[in-house]
C-alpha cells in the first residue's frame, strides 16, 4: 500500500497486513505520519515539557465510587 505523509509529502510504501494500513483503509479520516516526522515532533515535544511551559489539557477522570 502506498501512503503519503501528511507534513512532508512523501511517498512510502508499507506492508498491507499491517494495522496502520487497516486502520487508513476502514477509516480514511485516519492520516499517516512518516518515521521521520513522528520521532521529529515526539522529540521537540519532550523538549517543550522539560522547560516547564507545556500544558497538556486532559479531561480530569472521575473516581466512580461503585
Amino acid at each position: 500500500m502506498r501512503v503519503k505523509c501528511v507534513l512532508c509529502d512523501k511517498i512510502e510504501q508499507i506492508n498491507d497486513e499491517t494495522s496502520i494500513a487497516k486502520r487508513l483503509r476502514n477509516r480514511p479520516i485516519h492520516t499517516y505520519m512518516c518515521n521521520e516526522c513522528n520521532n521529529r515532533i515526539e522529540k521537540r515535544t519532550n523538549e517543550r515539557i522539560e522547560t516547564g511551559n507545556f500544558k497538556l489539557y486532559r479531561k480530569k477522570k472521575k473516581q466512580d465510587d461503585w
